[in-house]
């Protein structure tokens, strides 16, 4: 595209940018706004603000408040909006949120494990045993086959506020993973509390 050289003549033409062909005071060699800085320069100022803006809005109780505020006044909308976000864009920003949280995600695995293996009785045959991971593989089969996640889940939960369940076969059933969110940590006949 070709830019006026000049600020004076941006504005003349009632342009938004022009591109001298030197660096800014910053060394980019790029298109400036007539009303400002260079493009990279205004690029790095963003990122410096957005950085900025992240750490407030992660921190500040106010907002966390007023986040919770609309949440309860826009639960089903946000949960619409939240169910028409396409696959890919739901997995980045799950993995985002993980790297930025390793330590949670780590606890969280760990408390899982520790809660499966507290739930698992030692009295179990190793046949048994093998039914349990032969449903694992069924769900990894059956997301293979069909593209949509399937995952074991436990009928009675292993952790609920009324009752905890055992990780036993007879405890088990592969489900997809948008059934088995929808379930949470409650039994399949009791109605969930909002």
């Amino acid at each position: 595209m070709d830019y006026p050289k000049t600020r004076k003549e941006a504005k003349a033409q009632g342009a938004k940018f022009y591109f001298t062909g030197e660096p800014c005071s910053h060394g980019h060699i790029a298109p400036r706004l007539v009303k400002g800085t260079c493009v990279e320069c205004r690029k790095l100022e963003w990122a410096r603000s957005n950085e900025a803006r992240k750490d407030y809005f992660k921190t500040s109780e106010v907002v966390k408040e007023a986040k919770r505020r609309y949440y309860e006044r826009n639960r089903e909308l946000v949960i619409a909006r939240a169910a028409a976000r396409p696959p890919e864009e739901k997995r980045r920003s799950q993995q985002k949120w993980k790297g930025e949280n390793v330590l949670y995600v780590r606890a969280d695995t760990k408390n899982r494990r520790r809660k499966h293996r507290q739930a698992t009785p030692k009295w179990l045959t190793s046949q048994q045993r093998g039914e349990m991971r032969e449903l694992y593989k069924i769900a990894i089969t059956m997301t293979k086959t069909t593209g949509e996640p399937y995952v074991v889940d436990h009928i009675v939960p292993l952790r609920s506020d009324t009752v905890c369940g055992l990780h036993v076969p007879w405890n088990l059933r592969v489900i997809t993973q948008a059934e088995n969110l929808k379930k949470s940590n409650h039994l399949i006949d009791t109605p969930k509390h909002t």
